[in-house]
């Protein structure tokens, strides 16, 4: 029997904290983290909010992650960002040695790929999970910004 909870049904649900994070005036990057198909962790980005350039989305999500399981590792769990990680979020998500990075758009100049990052070598990767709709929410986002400068 297939499961109603895909990586579909997940990056939608990082979507909607991307449009939190919108409504905020933040990049719209959003992220959940996953454990057995249950949602542990919900975070977008807050840097503007904080003021700090650490806390990206993914960042967010790793410590409310670990907090909630009480450990720092989340080899069982799958992380499902909008935007390809960066290369800072790469490298704290192979310090908690997650098991699974799904990212829906690629970031073609600030990925973890362009900059040769390392994963941890047991998280596995898929990218361009609903891609279209996680360029688009950036798109809007950052031509607003033009318009309104």
């Amino acid at each position: 029997m297939e499961s109603f909870f895909d990586d579909t049904y997940f990056m939608k649900k990082a979507l909607q904290e991307a449009e939190m994070a919108f409504e905020k005036n933040e990049v719209p990057i959003g992220a959940v983290i996953v454990l057995k198909d249950q949602i542990i962790a919900r975070a977008h980005n807050l840097t503007e909010m904080l003021r700090d350039v650490t806390a990206h989305a993914e960042m967010q999500a790793f410590t409310a992650a670990a907090d909630f399981l009480g450990g720092k590792y989340l080899r069982d769990c799958t992380l499902y960002v909008t935007l390809e990680p960066c290369q800072m979020c790469a490298g704290a998500s192979y310090w908690t040695q997650i098991g699974k990075i799904v990212f829906g758009a690629k970031d073609e100049r600030r990925g973890y790929q362009f900059f040769n990052t390392k994963l941890h070598p047991k998280t596995t990767v898929v990218g361009g999970v609903l891609a279209d709709e996680c360029s688009e929410i950036l798109t809007r986002f950052f031509i607003e910004k033009r318009n309104l400068n």
